[in-house]
């Protein structure tokens, strides 16, 4: 009998011990499942709409979706932080990670994919830009999004390693990238690295100036009918530079930039203007002007012009409607008669962050 009470109290000991390991252990847990939910932060949003176009006598609509995006950012230490973006509707655009130097904002360094710091543009969410095909024409074709065929579809974006940080009240922004210069999710072509500059000045309330610049090589992926000199499999030349503003207040919302590139012996020039006017709470008249010239001694000149209204129906989603027009031209040959399109396009973006 005595046996049976001994081994009954040994059982009891254990099942108690083992009890409160358990108990410990998913107090560990749940404290470590707090402790990494409290560091993450999720976004994402989707652009998708119907366009109507009307080019050379033909009338052309479709229904599309144009960006599905979902990126997460994780707050690794109070100095060390990653994020990764992908987009449903294309391919991984960002992974990189950030280690904050200073005890401030003054110096922090980037190693990774994201977006390059060339022109005011660039850097936006397509979220915060007033037009439905986001960038304007030099943006889009100086900083790889997507119009030079001999870099390719880039996004804007890049490997490579960035410093940057802001100084004097964040009246002064500044910003040093080294890149591959060859785009998104891919090795660098040539043995050169790509270096871009970037300075932001806060002069006053609202107002922004912004001046970038670039030097390096690329290496053309494919002939381009605005740079026919230029070989596919060949390192050239590739610089640019901008300068720009932008100004937002209660009653104005607008920004500009001039942008000049040179491709091997091909320059390329232009300006936009682009704002919006709130009307009503959430409503706002859009409008902007482009100008761009992909190649100043063939004279690719394109001009386009945008009208339309938006309604921000709650906080970062709205409804817009523009109207967008593009003058005719002659590129490769082959002429062009002036573009229409009338674009309508809603966006639903979400933010968790606790």
């Amino acid at each position: 009998m005595k046996r049976k009470a001994c081994k009954c109290r040994t059982l009891s000991v254990a099942l108690a011990v083992f009890s409160c390991v358990a108990a410990m252990g998913q107090r560990n847990s749940t404290v470590w499942l707090k402790d990494v939910a409290d560091r993450i932060q999720l976004h994402g949003y989707a652009q998708g709409g119907f366009n109507y176009t009307h080019n050379d006598g033909k009338d052309v609509n479709t229904f599309e979706l144009k960006r599905t995006l979902f990126w997460a950012n994780a707050q690794i230490t109070d100095r060390v932080s990653f994020l990764f973006m992908h987009d449903f509707s294309s391919v991984v655009q960002e992974y990189y990670m950030d280690y904050r130097f200073s005890n401030n904002k003054a110096l922090t360094v980037r190693l990774g994919q994201f977006k390059n710091g060339l022109s005011y543009e660039n850097p936006l969410s397509p979220t915060s830009m007033e037009a439905i095909d986001v960038y304007s024409e030099g943006v889009t074709y100086l900083t790889g999004c997507g119009s030079d065929p001999l870099l390719g579809v880039q996004y804007g974006r890049d490997l490579g390693l960035a410093l940057f940080g802001e100084t004097n009240d964040q009246k002064l922004r500044y910003e040093l990238d080294v890149m591959n210069g060859q785009g998104i999710n891919r090795k660098d072509l040539n043995p050169e690295k790509d270096f871009i500059g970037r300075l932001e000045y806060r002069p006053v309330k609202g107002l922004n100036l912004v001046a970038t610049g670039q030097i390096g090589r690329g290496h053309a992926v494919a002939a381009s009918i605005y740079n026919p000199d230029i070989a596919v499999g060949e390192n050239y030349k590739r610089n640019r530079w901008t300068v720009g503003f932008d100004y937002k207040s209660a009653a104005l919302n607008i920004h500009g930039e001039y942008l000049e590139g040179k491709d091997k012996n091909t320059t390329s020039r232009g300006a936009y203007l682009t704002g919006n006017v709130p009307i009503a709470k959430g409503v706002d008249l859009v409008g902007s002007y482009d100008y761009f010239n992909f190649n100043t001694d063939l004279d690719f000149d394109q001009h386009k012009v945008i009208a339309g209204v938006q309604w921000w129906f709650f906080k970062k989603n709205r409804f817009q409607l523009q109207y967008v027009y593009k003058n005719a031209s002659t590129v490769g040959g082959f002429h062009h008669t002036a573009n229409h399109a009338i674009m309508a396009q809603m966006q639903v973006r979400f933010d968790w962050v606790k």
